[in-house]
Formats: C-alpha cells, structure tokens, sequence
C-alpha cells in the first residue's frame, strides 16, 4: 500500500513441499505464537509469520487428512496462548484480506451470509498492540483481562492506573466491558527504552513487544507509560438489564460514540478516526488514505478494520471458531522486518557531522530491497546495546529512512562483536569533537568541503547554475576556494585556467555567481547549513529577524521566538552562528546580501509576544496573512516551473505558513494535478481547496 494509490498487496506464501516440512512449519508457527503473544518477542517478524501461516493453510487444504493437532490455522493467537479467566463474550481474532480483489470477495461472502447486500461497515485502523478487556463495575475499573485463547485471559489488573487512555472512574456509574488495543506510542517507546537501559535491561525490540512486556511484569523497579484505544463495548453478567439490550442494539460506529461519552480513549481523537461507509468503493478509499498517513502517526497500525456497522447484521452473520464473519483486516505491507546487522560505516556530511550507517543482510520491506539504514549517533548505538552481526528489526514507513529499532536479543549465539567507534575523523583524519550526542569533525565544514559547497549552490539555496560537483571539485582542487565567501571572489581569469572551461561558460557562471549575491537572506542561511535548521526553518527565522545583523544578536531566547525553534534546539543554532561569524563577515564583503525582502524586524514588544509567530508576518500582512498553507500535487499554469521550495518561499512572502501537512490548523489546500491524499483529507476537514490557476491569482502581486 503506498499513498496516492490502491495496490493489491501481494503476501508471499511459504511453500511447503511434504508431511516432514509441514511438521517443522506448524512447530515453528506455533514457538513463534507463543513468543509474541506471551511476551511481544518472536524469532520471525510480522510478515514472515504471515507467510508461514498461510503456507500451512496451503498445505492443509490440499492435505485434509494430514492436519496436525497443533496447527495455528483456525485457533485465536495462533493456538499459542491460554487464559484462566473466562471471557463473557468470546474474544477472537480476524481474518485477514489482502488486495481490494480479496475484499470485495469478502463483502460478497458476507451480504450472502446475512441474505442482503451490506451498506454500512465502520472503518477504522488496526492498532498494532495488544487487545485487552476492561471491566468496570459501577463505573470503577475493577479488572483488566488479556485475549489469551479467545475464551479465556490472563488477569493483568496491576497495572491498572499505567495507562493512558483507560480511566480508572468512568463519566457514568455503568457496569461494562471495554475492549480495546492497548499500545505504546513513538514517544513512550523511546522513554521506555530510556528507562529500562537505564536499569541495565536490553532495549525493547518494538512498540507492540515492549507494550506486551510491561502489561504483563509485576516485579520491575520501574513502570513505564502505555496508551489504550477502545474498539469494543459490551454488558457484562451484571449490567442493567435496559443498559444491556441497548448496548446490544446499537451499531459499531454510536457503541464508540458511547464509549468516548464515557471517558474511553478512541480514534476519533486521532489523525485516523474511524467513520461510516457505505460501499465498498468508499472503504478502500478510507483504507488508501489510512496508508497515506501511516508514516506519520504516532503509533503503530498494520492494517484497517473493517466491520459490518449494524448490530443485526452482525448477530445474522455470526462468528467462527476463530474470528467472526462480520469483520476483516485489511493487511497493510509489513513496515518491519528482522535482519542482520553486517557492519558499521561513518561518514561525513557536508557540516562535519560524522554519522553511522547500517550495512544491513538485505532484506525487502514494503517492496523495496533494504541494504542501509540509519543509526543516528554513537550514543544511539550504545543505548540500543548493538553488536555486529546481531539479527536487528528494521523499521520503513512511507519515504522515511530505514531505522533499526533494537536487536533481536534473545536470538543471539554469543558470535557478536562490539561495534568499534573512530577514534580520528574517517575522512580527514582530525580529531572528533564528542561533546555532543552528534560527534563532529574538528575541520567542521573544510572536512567536506566540496559537500557544502555543492549544497550552498544547490536549486533552493543561492541556485548558482553551472556550479555542479564536478566543477567544485576543480575549484577545490585548484586551491580557488577554501569557503563558500571564496566563489564570490572568482575571477574570469581563475575560471578560464580550469580543465573544460571556455569563455561561454566562463562567462554564465562569473554572471550566475554575480546574481547569487541578491538571494534573499533566507536562502543565504540555508546556504551556511546551520546544523538544526533547513529549508523550512532558514525561512522563519530570516522573516522573523529580516537581517542578519538582527540574527547574530539573537540570544537563545530571542531564538525560541521563532517558530518551531525550542529550547534544545535555539542554544545549539546560536553557538552555531556565532562560529560562522568569521564567513558570515566574509560573505558579507564580498557583497552578499543580508537581509529579507519584505520583512520587518521584531520590536521588543514582539520579543515578549506569547505567540512565536507574531513577529513573522511581514509588514501590511499580505493575502495570505494568518494562513497555514499546504501545496499538493503539480502545479500548472503560471507556477508550473516553481519548486516546491519556491512555493512556499512564495507562501510566506504573502504573509502565510507553509506546511507539508493537513489538520485542523490548515487553512487553505493548493490541489495541483494529482492531488492524492491530502486533497481528500482537506475535503474531509472541510478545509478551503484552491486550484494551481486560483492560487496564483490570489497571491499575484507577489509572484
């Protein structure tokens, strides 16, 4: 599934070829149950359980007399897992569909079980956790109960009172059972990882582990935050008998109304919150855009639920052994795979950062061939307890870089070596500053000086055409630059002794350089490559201060003025500028502009604004003035040939905000040809849309 378009998610099947490979399937399936229902730990990741899974079902169809006792098909977790408290209402599992082909299949079955077409399914996303039930008396949460085999759980009620979500006292005195997913968010798994590295454990290896872990520990010296959302409302033996029948009439969709009225957690408060559909057209439209968003959720999802919505045609459809009739999962493609941590490399960026890189065993995750993934910092490495040669669960949702979430501790054979950290600079040999999280090279920018140069050339920074790599290099080489402020010291006569260099080309570049000194300011500091800020960033804080005088005199809580700037960030970006302050006094020698066309600096009353956006709005604000402004899609007509950096340089010119994403706070969409998912979302919002055509006139006295 990929954003902007719907695909039949192909799941590979484990092939099974006799009796003696089925045996070993169905003993590996279930050992990896057990592992990840009783303790969030497991040998095989999510998609290749999946596989193995829907292997053994292959198998058994075609076998029928051969079927082990044992096997996972058809049992609730797999068969992996019990329970010794008694369930009221059979707690089960769902069936899962993988392509709109495959759904379609599904509703067919379904209008066929309950004798008519079904025209109402609630929608809402698959939580990646563990289910729970909650049961309260009068109101007061009393005790909490794992699925275990669906018929019977394990009682987990100590750690009542550690999750967010599930209200010790409901808004009414009412005798129910809530069910739900109960999770740990982005945020709360690494705080957990903090905290039991800090105890000398091992880091957990997912959210959904460390949620199935800390759910169920008594005896830890530490607790750790976890998060529930309910998808489920039922009476229990006791409930009033009038709360009762109407609990049972009601549809999915108003039992979470209901359950929210009393104080449950729910996805309404989400980015992806469930809703109503009436055709199958609008389900896998819902299940398109929940994909869409899945990169930038808080919390993990792995599918979308989908649910006949009426409690009639619920109770005529009925439920199996294992999962009902009346519900599906739509499997979304697996965003995590294990593999195996070959090497360690460190490189260099253009601001000498010195970063670790991954060296990964490949493996395919969302249809793409993994080799590299992100390590962040040597004190990440650390905290993660990462050894070579370790089996590594390995994270990508959406664009986002491949990350390694945390080895696979438990399946280690004691071959593993440390991962041995530079003691000198990898690329130049000079020592390492290590004061930060972020070690540098003591060189700083000269360390990779033909990176920085490149970048500060770039389209979206001073746009000098005709400066590619090739050509820094030369300049490099040639000892003709030794810093950005020296490309505006070229002459005709450097450039023509260069290899490939005629009077032409000579000529356009000497002119790309001269028109590279009226840049905005913006872009100027983009150019410097500050280290915590970027395109975005480089444009508020420009517009917020106008000059770069006003900038270098910024302390760090001027700094925090600016939007989007914190208190960690603001001291690292002044210490920063205050070390460019010998190129910043060079550049601007050399004419370079330093100021904001269109922008006023902060008065002092700006200064002690509440609202950090205050004083970023230019001066007679503009038709834009107040707005945050998405573009989505290609832009046509007169803004065809401006890039997305362009367009928002152009946004915040007329007074607005750019973003790359639609909420609430989004006050007006720009749908260009192709507009996908945000588009559908602003319509959903409500929010204002304009056309490419529609936009340019409304801001073209800026253009």
């Amino acid at each position: 599934m990929v954003a902007g378009r719907m695909t039949g998610m192909t799941t590979p099947t484990a092939q099974i070829v006799d009796a003696a490979a089925y045996a070993q399937a169905v003993e590996d399936a279930v050992k990896a149950a057990a592992a990840y229902y009783a303790g969030g730990t497991s040998p095989l990741d999510d998609d290749a359980y999946d596989q193995l899974v829907r292997g053994i079902a292959a198998w058994e169809a075609g076998h029928p007399k051969g079927v082990l006792p044992d096997s996972p098909t058809g049992k609730v977790a797999g068969g992996a897992v019990q329970g010794d408290v008694p369930h009221t209402v059979a707690m089960l599992s769902l069936d899962n569909v993988f392509s709109p082909e495959e759904l379609t299949a599904w509703t067919l079955s379904l209008a066929r079980r309950v004798g008519h077409e079904v025209a109402r399914f609630s929608v809402e996303p698959k939580l990646d956790g563990l289910a729970i039930a909650a049961r309260y008396t009068h109101g007061r949460l009393r005790q909490l109960i794992t699925r275990g085999d669906g018929t019977a759980g394990e009682d987990v009620s100590h750690a009542i009172g550690t999750i967010e979500g599930l209200p010790s006292h409901l808004a009414e005195p009412v005798t129910v059972e809530v069910r739900g997913e109960i999770l740990m968010t982005t945020a709360q798994f690494e705080h957990a990882n903090e905290v039991r590295t800090g105890h000398g454990g091992q880091p957990f290896a997912n959210p959904r582990g460390a949620a199935a872990g800390s759910l169920r520990a008594k005896d830890r010296a530490y607790t750790v935050p976890m998060t529930f959302f309910g998808y489920g409302l039922l009476p229990l033996a006791d409930t009033e008998t009038a709360l009762a029948a109407r609990l049972g009439e009601l549809a999915h969709s108003e039992l979470m109304v209901q359950a929210a009225a009393y104080g449950v957690n729910t996805t309404a408060t989400t980015a992806v919150p469930g809703i109503v559909a009436d055709t199958v057209e609008q389900v896998l439209a819902r299940v398109q855009e929940m994909a869409a968003l899945r990169a930038q959720l808080p919390f993990g999802i792995d599918g979308v639920v989908i649910k006949a919505d009426l409690a009639a045609d619920q109770q005529a459809a009925g439920s199996g052994t294992r999962a009902p009739r009346w519900a599906i999962a739509y499997k979304l493609a697996a965003v995590e795979k294990i593999t195996r941590l070959l090497a360690v490399e460190w490189n260099v960026g253009r601001t000498g950062i010195i970063a670790p890189r991954a060296v990964l065993e490949p493996v395919t995750i969302d249809g793409s061939t993994i080799t590299y993934a992100t390590l962040h910092n040597p004190a990440d490495i650390t905290r993660r307890g990462l050894l070579l040669g370790d089996h590594v669960l390995v994270h990508r949702a959406g664009d986002v870089i491949p990350r390694i979430e945390a080895p696979v501790a438990h399946l280690r054979t004691g071959d593993e070596q440390p991962i041995v950290f530079p003691e000198a600079c990898p690329r130049c040999g000079a020592g390492i500053d290590t004061s930060e999280q972020r070690w540098r090279c003591e060189n700083g920018r000269n360390c990779h000086l033909v990176a920085a140069l490149s970048y500060a050339a770039g389209r979206d920074q001073l746009d000098i055409e005709g400066l590619g790599h090739t050509r820094v290099v030369q300049l490099v080489d040639a000892g003709l630059v030794t810093d950005l402020a020296d490309l505006f010291t070229l002459t005709h006569e450097q450039l023509l002794g260069l290899e490939r260099m005629g009077e032409t080309s000579t000529d356009n570049l000497i002119a790309a350089i001269a028109a590279a000194r009226n840049q905005p300011l913006s872009r100027v500091l983009c150019a410097l490559g500050v280290r915590g800020t970027g395109r975005s960033m480089s444009r508020r804080i420009a517009r917020h201060f106008a000059t770069m005088d006003n900038i270098r005199a910024a302390d760090a809580e001027a700094m925090q003025q600016v939007e989007g700037i914190g208190a960690e960030k603001a001291p690292s970006i002044v210490a920063e500028l205050a070390g460019l302050a010998p190129l910043i006094d060079k550049l601007t020698a050399a004419g370079v502009n330093m100021s904001e066309p269109g922008a006023t600096p902060p008065s002092p009353a700006d200064s002690e604004a509440d609202d950090p956006s205050a004083a970023a709005t230019p001066a007679g604000g503009g038709p834009l003035s107040g707005m945050t402004v998405v573009v989505t899609g290609a832009m046509t007509g007169i803004l065809e040939q401006l890039s997305r950096n362009q367009m928002n340089e152009l946004i915040e010119r007329a007074g607005g905000r750019s973003s790359s994403s639609v909420s609430r706070k989004t006050s007006l969409v720009v749908a260009g040809e192709g507009a996908g998912s945000k588009r559908a979302k602003a319509e959903d919002l409500g929010i204002r849309l304009a056309t490419s055509d529609e936009f340019a006139a409304l801001i073209a006295d800026f253009l």
